[in-house]
């Protein structure tokens, strides 16, 4: 699911020009200024916490524009919103009625107030244009105002992440075939498909600066995009599960992206360097930068037959609280 904002390779490495991957990133001279200003922070703001959100497996967590409230959907067929205050996330209300799990969610752009939530019933919760795609690979785009489908568009390929580009111009998809594919929009037109990844595409993320945007794939890698030349910059590869989710932090400078590896990494975005790892004891499967602070929300397999079932299910976790709180 994706509304408007500001609204799972080596193969093709070395190669160049518009719509391929750009040369393997080049070595760098060491930690920049940005690098040990942040890792300095996080040294003294390295606690992570936990708070209890659902009965069940968390699915997606997501900041309101403002940063003061974050929800979070669940397995359990609800949706909760929490308080951010001080260090501390406080429950403001539970959400009932969806028939089946609430598997993504995301806030109004612009409106701290609003958020709409995608189930498994196969009903949404919606405040304005939303784009919401299936298992049949259909992507519906509604109106909120007149609650009706404005447009349908059916797919030939597994569709695995939608979102809108910064400036709401173009639609992107990824799909498994390890490809991003650009559309006009409103028009829906092919504009581009970019061979991204020699396998599954699966998750795709614009910065906030509408600079750049990120694509993880099951080859473990993320790959960084110029939104303008659409050419790849950098790769980064110290994942070696299937990248799963991805996050920029509110100034563009900070990758988040995480998967069943027990540990999420932070990358600097202008040189693809370790910034920092948050430790993890099952698979992460989304992740969310606060939008003004170094803050980081992100939900795990908390409770799963693989994994130590005497864990609370259904937790939230806040990274980058200070260490004395």
């Amino acid at each position: 699911m994706a509304v408007p904002t500001a609204p799972m390779g080596p193969s093709a490495l070395g190669q160049t020009g518009p719509g391929s991957m750009a040369p393997w990133c080049s070595v760098s001279s060491g930690p920049s200024r940005y690098v040990l200003g942040m890792q300095e922070l996080f040294r003294g703001h390295s606690k992570t916490r936990e708070f209890l959100a659902h009965s069940a497996k968390v699915h997606s967590v997501a900041w309101s524009c403002d940063g003061r409230r974050l929800a979070s959907g669940s397995f359990d067929k609800t949706a909760s919103v929490f308080l951010l205050e001080k260090d501390r996330l406080v429950k403001e209300n539970n959400y009932r009625g969806h028939g089946d799990s609430v598997d993504q969610l995301c806030w109004h752009p612009s409106n701290p107030d609003l958020f709409v939530t995608a189930s498994g019933d196969k009903t949404i919760r919606i405040w304005d244009t939303i784009a919401v795609g299936n298992k049949d690979d259909v992507v519906t785009f509604i109106d909120a105002k007149t609650h009706r489908s404005k447009a349908e568009e059916q797919f030939k390929f597994e569709v695995n992440e939608i979102s809108w580009n910064n400036d709401n111009n173009m639609f992107f998809l990824t799909n498994g075939n390890g490809c991003i594919n650009i559309l006009s929009y409103p028009e829906l037109k092919p504009v581009q498909s970019i061979n991204a990844h020699p396998s599954n595409c699966i998750c795709i993320k614009f910065d906030p600066m509408g600079k750049y945007f990120a694509t993880g794939s099951a080859d473990a890698l993320v790959s960084l995009w110029d939104v303008d030349e659409l050419v790849c910059v950098r790769c980064f590869s110290r994942l070696d599960w299937p990248v799963r989710t991805l996050s920029f932090s509110h100034d563009g400078k900070m990758l988040a992206s995480a998967s069943e590896d027990h540990f999420i990494d932070i990358a600097e975005v202008e040189t693809g360097d370790k910034l920092w790892e948050v430790q993890c004891e099952s698979p992460t499967f989304t992740v969310a930068w606060h939008p003004k602070r170094p803050l980081l929300a992100f939900a795990c397999d908390d409770k799963d037959g693989k994994y130590d079932s005497s864990r609370e299910a259904g937790t939230v976790k806040l990274f980058g609280l200070p260490n004395d709180s």
